[in-house]
């Protein structure tokens, strides 16, 4: 048995895809997606996308590079994924230790990674140096049983596709303030739905808004949910939610994900409402690089 680890080609963006789909379903990508994201990363991430390939067959996947938004200098990620039939070979350490020896050469001084809440992959990342912080949930709505009806809405309240035109809760702290590359990573991602997103202006304004990523097939997800300050706690979040998730049934989607940091109390409830369960959980890892 031979363990390759080598950069992402074109070419293997349908291996990739299976590896995250096996390893962590409710994780939503196409192979459109994967091509697209290592061709749009922005230059400061020195982002890789390394594969681990077993005899020739792409088993892994290593997403690395810099927390480029974030305040804290040194800052950096490692996400790695194996199929789950080839776990246990190798192909994660191999993976892993790519990335750490990249990351030490661009300068980084601390690694975070998203590691399955299983309790062998937690046993692995705590073998391998990396300690526990916090843990988020992704959530599963089937959209083909009953949605709570959209509410009635307020005067002054207009909601709008995003064709017509917030604070996350995180140990890596991030400075949004770089609009044109948002533009492009964010809202210019061929899997974001533009005729599915949802915006709530009050007497004009965008205050509140439910942004939406597909598969273009049956499933989608959450792309962040969120309200200006000074108008939360009047329901504008949910209206705006409960909308996209209407205009998702329409539109033939049969299932969709979310999710949520574990400390999120807020918008746990919220989801909690419309029926979303959690269907998978990762806990957010550390590893000071030395």
């Amino acid at each position: 048995m031979t363990i390759t680890v080598r950069d992402f080609r074109p070419d293997d963006a349908e291996a990739v895809v299976r590896v995250l789909r096996e390893a962590i379903p409710p994780l939503l990508t196409t192979a459109e997606a994967q091509v697209w994201e290592r061709e749009h990363t922005a230059a400061a991430a020195r982002q890789r996308l390394l594969v681990a390939e077993m005899d020739g067959e792409v088993v892994g996947r290593c997403q690395t590079g810099l927390a480029h938004e974030s305040p804290t200098p040194g800052n950096a990620y490692v996400n790695t994924y194996v199929r789950p039939d080839r776990r246990g070979r190798g192909a994660g350490t191999a993976l892993v230790a790519a990335a750490e020896a990249y990351l030490r050469e661009v300068g980084a001084e601390r690694a975070y990674s998203w590691v399955l809440g299983d309790e062998d992959s937690l046993a692995y990342a705590g073998r391998h140096g990396y300690a526990a912080r916090r843990p988020a949930h992704f959530l599963r709505l089937d959209l083909t049983a009953s949605l709570p009806p959209l509410p009635e809405v307020p005067a002054g309240v207009e909601l709008v596709d995003c064709t017509a035109f917030a604070d996350e809760p995180s140990d890596v702290g991030a400075e949004l303030d770089d609009y044109a590359e948002w533009l492009v990573s964010t809202w210019g991602h061929p899997c974001q739905s533009r005729e599915l997103a949802t915006l709530a202006l009050v007497d004009g304004r965008p205050v509140a808004f439910s942004a939406v990523v597909t598969d273009g097939v049956s499933r989608m997800s959450s792309a962040m949910t969120g309200t200006l300050r000074e108008y939360r706690g009047r329901g504008l979040a949910s209206l705006a939610k409960t909308a996209t998730l209407h205009k998702a049934r329409a539109a033939g989607l049969r299932e969709a994900f979310t999710g949520n940091d574990a400390e999120n109390a807020p918008m746990l409830a919220v989801n909690r409402k419309f029926g979303y369960e959690i269907c998978a959980t990762e806990v957010r890892h550390v590893r000071e690089l030395g």
